[in-house]
């Protein structure tokens, strides 16, 4: 089995190739690449629930109440 540090490690490697054969542009493009395909692979395996990640993405709702604002006090000087 290969551990993660393996895994980075061959990943460090391959981008560091890329990098000198193409050019800094392409090889980055090979790790967006490499990510999306790694994202769709979880999610068919089932590793990522999509509205999970929806939801931590979103920005919290307080269903419709505001939240207070915190007391500012003037005058007082904090060093």
């Amino acid at each position: 089995m290969i551990t993660s540090k393996q895994s980075a490690a061959a990943l460090g490697f391959a981008f560091a190739a890329a990098w000198i054969g193409f050019s800094f542009g392409y090889a980055v493009l090979c790790l967006v690449g490499a990510g999306a395909f790694y994202f769709v692979a979880s999610y068919v395996e089932g590793g990522v629930d999509l509205g999970e990640l929806g939801d931590r993405l979103s920005p919290q709702r307080t269903g419709g109440a505001r939240q207070p604002s915190p007391v500012r006090r003037t005058g007082a000087r904090v060093r």
